[in-house]
This record gives C-alpha cells, sequence and structure tokens, in this order.
C-alpha cells in the first residue's frame, strides 16, 4: 500500500485535516498543523524528525507548548534516536510506504535518561506517534501533552488514530517540497485545478468557484471577488458538482484532499 492509499483509506473528516494539506509548503505550516491537532485531540506539541539512514537523525519541527522543545530536539537528533524504542518498529517497516502507528505509550519502554529528559524534565505526560517512509527517508511525526493538560482520552487516542496516516502524508509532503514559492494557497489550488486531469471536465468558471469554496469563502464572498451574481455562483457550482459527482462542500474537499495525496511531491500530474 502506498502512502497515498493509506492516506484515502483513512481520510477523516475533510474539515479535520483541509487546513494542514492547503498549508503545505507555507511559511505557516508548522502553525496550521498544530491548530490542526489542537482542535482534532487537544495535542500540546509538535515534533518531527527525519531518519535518512539508522545513524543520524534531524529535528525538522518543533512547535508548541513545551518550552525546551528546542533542546528536546537537539538532544534527540545528537545521540538520544538511538534509544528510542519505536527505531525497531520503524524500522523494520523501511520497505513499506504506508503510513505507520507506534505502540501506545509507556513511560517503562524508556530507559532512566531518555524518562528523566524527555518526560520529567520537560513534563511531557503522555504521547503519541506515527511515521512514514518516502524514498530511503522516513518522517517520525510525535504529538505531546503536557501534565496541565493530562493524558490523552481514549477518545482523542481514536480520533488521532484516525488522522495518523494523513498527517504522515501531509507532513512527509510538505518536508518533501522544494522551497515554498510565494504564492499563495489559492494559487497552489489554481495549479491543481488547472493540471490534474479528474478536474478537467470542469469549466474555468467553475474551476475559479471550487477554488473560492475550498479556500472558505462564501457564495457571497465568490459573487464579489469574481464579479459575478449570487445566482451564476450558484449555478457554477451546482454544474460542478455535478460534473464530479458529489453533493457537498466537505465532499469537494475530500475530491481534493485526495488528489493532493496522489500527486508526486516534486511536482503535480
Amino acid at each position: 500500500m502506498s502512502a497515498g492509499e493509506a492516506f484515502r483509506a483513512a481520510v477523516p473528516r475533510e474539515q479535520d485535516v483541509a487546513g494542514a494539506v492547503l498549508a503545505i509548503g507555507r511559511p505557516g505550516f508548522a502553525d496550521t498543523l498544530l491548530s490542526t491537532l489542537r482542535r482534532v485531540a487537544d495535542v500540546g506539541h509538535c515534533m518531527v524528525f527525519s531518519f535518512a539512514g539508522e545513524r543520524s537523525a534531524r529535528c525538522l519541527l518543533d512547535v508548541g507548548n513545551i518550552p525546551i522543545g528546542g533542546d528536546l530536539g537537539q538532544a534527540y537528533s545528537g545521540h538520544f534516536h538511538q534509544a528510542d524504542p519505536n527505531r525497531d518498529t520503524i524500522f523494520s517497516h523501511r520497505t513499506s510506504a504506508a503510513p505507520i502507528l507506534l505502540p501506545t505509550f509507556a513511560r517503562r519502554m524508556y530507559n532512566d535518561s531518555y524518562r528523566k529528559l524527555f518526560f520529567e524534565d520537560s513534563d511531557i505526560v503522555d504521547k503519541f506517534a506515527t511515521a512514514i517512509w518516502v524514498e530511503g527517508t522516513c518522517f517520525y511525526v510525535n504529538f505531546y501533552r503536557i501534565t496541565a493538560q493530562g493524558r490523552f482520552e481514549r477518545a482523542q487516542i481514536e480520533r488521532l488514530k484516525r488522522i495518523a496516516p494523513a498527517i504522515s502524508a501531509v507532513v512527509a509532503r510538505h518536508f518533501e517540497q522544494a522551497p515554498a514559492a510565494p504564492d499563495t494557497p489559492r494559487q497552489n489550488l489554481g495549479t491543481l485545478f488547472a493540471t490534474h486531469k479528474a478536474l478537467s471536465c470542469l469549466t474555468s468558471r467553475e474551476k475559479e468557484v471550487c477554488q473560492r469554496i475550498l479556500s472558505g469563502l462564501s457564495s457571497e464572498a465568490i459573487s464579489a471577488d469574481l464579479d459575478i451574481s449570487i445566482h451564476s455562483t450558484l449555478t457554477y457550482r451546482k454544474r460542478a458538482y455535478e460534473k464530479l459527482g458529489i453533493s457537498s462542500q466537505n465532499e469537494l474537499f475530500g475530491i481534493v484532499l485526495k488528489l493532493l495525496m496522489q500527486t508526486p511531491v516534486h511536482g503535480l500530474n
């Protein structure tokens, strides 16, 4: 199973991950990702590490409510990654492109020095982790909660399990991207709508309306932005939905999210 297939098999409610997907390659990606995670499961902190081989690790992202997150990232990348009990599971899936759900967190899994630095000194009381391999590089995504938040509730863990495949694919796609160009999420959507065969059935105006729906504009705002009547906006939306075989904004989100995950990291089809 490819990362894209895993994503499509486990897509949660589209609005849960839409913001993070649309932020791929953008400077505000880290904050948008954390906002998504907090909304879904009240995640306090997120860190992303990469493995290109068994002897090296890099901290790619550190965002949230742990003041010493930067220090933890350096320590983990320096040598603590070798003591991470999740390594065996991660590297045993090295030839698979499917997202990996790591074992449920338990302090006893870690040695004394690891527990002191990463849990006691940092005030971490719980974590959830996922990972994905992309062309020889692993992206290891960790979600944390501190004492003030308490441990993840069962319902929150279930929600994290549902979105983990999508989040790992989104993170991998973001960090595999070339440096972000100075464009906007709507321009990125414009590229997708202009180049992907699955959307070629739409007229130019139908694509413009759909892009603005995905950007969060109301029908009234779309009408003003395109300088057309509200009746025309609703007509273009209806025609687009009919051609795509959908009937709601959420289904439109679902189609675009799936296409984004199918698209090669370094370019659009």
